[in-house]
């Protein structure tokens, strides 16, 4: 390519770039507003919340599903909810931000949470199934819209923005595991224990209207098809992204969801059931914060996800053939592998060229993704319950761990969608 081809090329990029800006209003504000520490402290407060509504669970499954009377299935369909919600939610969040604004659409979606935490906990077995079915609509429409800010507010610092998102929101979920059973003992009961956590997100709304008022106008989100009209429902890269983000998380959800149990059937305590699967997601803190900035800077992200994979597959088999042998060393393996979650956010990003392409990969992926990490607390819930153990459980994530790494390798090639 001649020397005026690529200045003609870049030129027309830039131009075209200006023109999406121009037609997304709510990306100046929001540079304004991102210019102070204020944004970043809402964007972590909010990041917080994303986890506890769903790791809280897992060390009180015993108790809840005792108090309540509820059976297996119960419990696989309470583990499921997050994922099916997220995938429903997550596909309608880029629409909803587009007629309320940015600023609006996450603060109602805390309030949604505030609302689902309180409801949950209120009766019987129907009305907890409600109450985080309403919770996780709540976090499902802020997974997808912080992407966004990031790419628009932070473009020259996408991977440490990331890092340090996904690192405050694996930070939530270790306190959502960890704390809880504390809180269950100091306050008296599963219901106060997992009530509290809406303090949190109060806290978070606060943080997000002083933090973030410049999103505060309609039109704020970009939309779910790019500004060139294009649809990434025909790229294979989209769905190679897609594929990557929705196997992970259902690896990571079957683990936030069944990991105590298969712990505590193994003789591991309650207490350190929850706190093991508190230090799984605390492992992807200094990951993130480390990894995803380096990867960014990379062409390509595939050997780190490789890498991660390999070792969150160790964790695996730890699981599969002695999980009563090392649960520690299983969980920090397995804490490792998941640690990837900040690389598949980072992926999204990094795949798109604009605020505008972000958008619409991170509802797709997160939206389609989320759908197919539904299905895995139920299928592991009903192949423990059809086989009569944990051995074909685990085989099936094992399965899975290897569609996840092959499908993030691809993932993290330097191309665009």
């Amino acid at each position: 390519m001649t020397r005026t081809a690529r200045n003609k090329t870049l030129g027309q990029y830039e131009h075209d770039l200006e023109l999406e800006l121009e037609g997304a209003a709510e990306f100046r504000p929001a540079t304004m507003a991102a210019g102070g520490a204020l944004l970043t402290v809402a964007v972590v407060l909010t990041a917080l919340n994303l986890r506890p509504a769903i790791t809280s669970v897992g060390p009180l499954l015993p108790e809840m599903r005792g108090a309540l009377g509820a059976s297996d299935t119960w419990a696989g369909v309470l583990t499921t909810l997050p994922g099916l919600c997220f995938a429903a939610a997550g596909l309608a969040a880029p629409w909803l931000s587009r007629r309320i604004g940015l600023g609006r659409t996450v603060s109602a979606a805390l309030l949604i949470l505030v609302a689902g935490l309180l409801i949950r906990v209120c009766d019987g077995p129907l009305v907890v199934l409600g109450g985080t079915l309403v919770a996780t609509a709540g976090i499902a429409l802020i997974n997808v819209l912080i992407p966004v800010i990031i790419r628009g507010s932070f473009p020259a610092q996408v991977g440490l923005m990331t890092g340090i998102y996904t690192a405050a929101l694996q930070g939530g979920g270790a306190l959502g595991s960890a704390v809880t059973p504390v809180l269950d003992d100091a306050l008296g009961g599963w219901r106060s224990a997992l009530g509290a956590w809406s303090a949190l997100a109060l806290l978070a709304l606060a943080a997000w209207v002083v933090g973030a008022r410049g999103f505060d106008r309609p039109g704020a989100a970009a939309p779910a098809a790019t500004a060139k009209g294009r649809s990434l429902l025909r790229s294979k890269l989209a769905w190679t992204v897609t594929l990557f983000f929705g196997t992970q998380s259902f690896l990571a959800y079957v683990v936030m969801g069944w990991l105590p149990e298969v712990l505590i059937e193994n003789g591991t305590s309650e207490t350190r059931a929850g706190l093991l699967l508190g230090l799984i997601s605390l492992m992807a803190v200094p990951i993130s914060l480390i990894v995803s900035p380096l990867a960014a800077r990379r062409d390509s992200q595939s050997g780190w996800i490789v890498g991660l994979g390999v070792l969150g597959m160790a964790g695996m088999l730890g699981l599969l053939i002695a999980p009563a042998a090392a649960p520690l060393l299983w969980s920090v393996l397995v804490g490792l592998g998941m640690s990837v979650f900040s690389l598949a956010l980072t992926v999204i990003a990094l795949r798109a060229r604009d605020a505008q392409d972000t958008a619409s990969l991170s509802g797709m992926a997160q939206g389609f993704g989320y759908l197919l990490a539904g299905v895995g607390p139920f299928m592991f819930g009903l192949l423990h319950h059809v086989s009569g153990g944990w051995t074909v459980p685990w085989l099936m994530m094992l399965a899975v761990y290897l569609v996840q790494t092959a499908a993030g390798a691809l993932a993290g090639r330097n191309r665009y969608v």
